[in-house]
């Protein structure tokens, strides 16, 4: 098995309702590649994954309850997409089911900005620069 883990920066680790929905939700949306799924003893959840979106890595994994890992909505967060073309981005995450959090719109900073909240409580900016970004 090739090591996918990440060496260095920092990777956001979401627990999320049906996590194998989820990847496949992120596949759809963000064109997310899988990298790595472990299922849990009794293979119904997951108890650890990893994706790439956008060249970054990802990694998820269900709620466990019964091992101190209830479940809990996101908050104080989102998650940072920076690309060149922010509205294919935004067109397909809205197709697949995102609902709009921010409209994307150009912003007084210069970047094209917006949000939108997946269907698992994940807030997800999507960015663009433009000449006029600071």
């Amino acid at each position: 098995m090739t090591d996918h883990r990440p060496n260095g920066g920092v990777t956001p680790y979401l627990s999320v309702d049906g996590a194998r929905k989820a990847i496949d939700f992120y596949k759809t949306a963000f064109g997310a590649v899988e990298r790595e799924t472990m299922p849990s003893e009794d293979g119904k959840l997951l108890m650890h994954a990893q994706i790439d979106v956008n060249g970054a890595p990802i990694f998820l994994s269900d709620f466990f309850p019964d091992y101190g890992f209830p479940p809990v909505a996101p908050q104080g967060f989102n998650l940072h997409i920076h690309v060149e073309d922010a509205q294919k981005w935004w067109d397909r995450a809205v197709a697949a089911g995102c609902t709009v959090a921010q409209p994307l719109e150009k912003q007084f900073w210069g970047d094209i900005y917006g949000q939108v909240k997946d269907p698992f409580g994940v807030t997800w900016g999507i960015g663009q620069p433009t000449s006029d970004s600071n």
